[in-house]
């Protein structure tokens, strides 16, 4: 149902790496980055970068993982890849 990735342009590369993972619906961050938020001065950046940050478990509940009949890859590494960069 989740993974844990640290925050890095160019972690997921293949658009089937989470092919067949239909269960998928949370991304968890690794590397400090909450530490880094939780230090932004103003409190409209906190509030923005944690939406930002959430955004993807939003997401992913409705994006199709791929692996059936009607649908080869799915969307879920081009949500996540899209979504770090929105991040980053």
């Amino acid at each position: 149902e989740r993974i844990t990735i640290p925050l890095k342009d160019g972690m997921i590369t293949d658009n089937d790496i989470f092919r067949g993972c239909e269960k998928m619906k949370h991304v968890d961050l690794v590397g400090g980055v909450h530490e880094t938020i939780t230090a932004l001065l103003l409190e409209e950046w906190k509030n923005v970068m944690s939406e930002e940050i959430d955004a993807i478990n939003q997401i992913l509940p409705t994006t199709p993982a791929g692996g059936n009949v009607y649908l080869e890859f799915g969307e879920i590494a081009q949500a996540v890849r899209l979504w770090i960069r929105s991040v980053l």
